[in-house]
C-alpha cells in the first residue's frame, strides 16, 4: 500500500472526504523536502489544478494538523510553515543573528512534555518547535565584539 493510501484511508476512518484537490495538497507536503507555506502548497497544487481556492488549501491544512499528519510551526519567517510528520518528530534551533537553522532532537523536548504531565496533569502538544536564540559561532563573535570595545 502507498503511502497516500494509508493516509486517505486515515481520512476516510475518521470521516474526511478526499477530493482530487485534498489529495493533491496532501501529496505536495507529503513529497516536500522541508517546510511550506500555505501559499507555497497553494502554488504547488495550482500548476496541476489552477482552479483550487486557498480556502481549500487552509481547510484541509487545518483537518491534516488536527489529524497530527503534518505540524506547523512559526519560523520566524513571518508566515506559518507546515511540514509532513515523520516518525521520528524534531524542532529547529534558528539563531537571530546568522539565521542558520540545527535541528534539535524532539528527547528534549519530550522530557519537557513528559515533566509538564507529571507535574501539572497537562499534555502538552510538543510536535514541531521553532527556539530562537544565538548560534555558538555567534556567541563568540560578540564576545569578540565586545572584548575589543572593551579595549579601545
Amino acid at each position: 500500500m502507498g503511502c497516500e493510501s494509508e493516509t486517505v484511508d486515515l481520512l476516510r476512518e475518521t470521516g474526511h472526504k478526499m477530493t482530487p484537490q485534498r489529495m493533491m495538497i496532501l501529496t505536495s507536503l507529503r513529497h516536500a523536502s522541508g517546510h511550506l507555506t500555505a501559499a507555497e502548497v497553494f502554488e504547488r497544487v495550482k500548476t496541476v489544478y489552477p482552479y483550487v481556492d486557498i480556502s481549500t488549501v487552509y481547510r484541509t491544512l487545518t483537518v491534516l494538523k488536527d489529524l497530527h499528519l503534518i505540524a506547523e510551526t512559526d519560523m520566524g519567517g513571518g508566515d506559518a510553515t507546515f511540514e509532513w510528520v515523520v516518525a521520528e518528530r524534531h524542532h529547529h534551533l534558528i539563531c537571530r543573528k546568522c539565521s542558520q537553522v540545527t535541528q534539535l532532537d524532539h528527547r528534549y523536548l519530550a522530557e519537557v512534555g513528559a515533566r509538564i504531565g507529571r507535574d501539572l496533569g497537562f499534555r502538552a502538544d510538543l510536535d514541531h518547535f521553532a527556539i530562537f536564540g544565538l548560534c555558538a559561532a555567534c556567541q563568540r563573535e560578540l564576545t569578540e565584539e565586545a572584548a575589543r570595545g572593551a579595549a579601545h
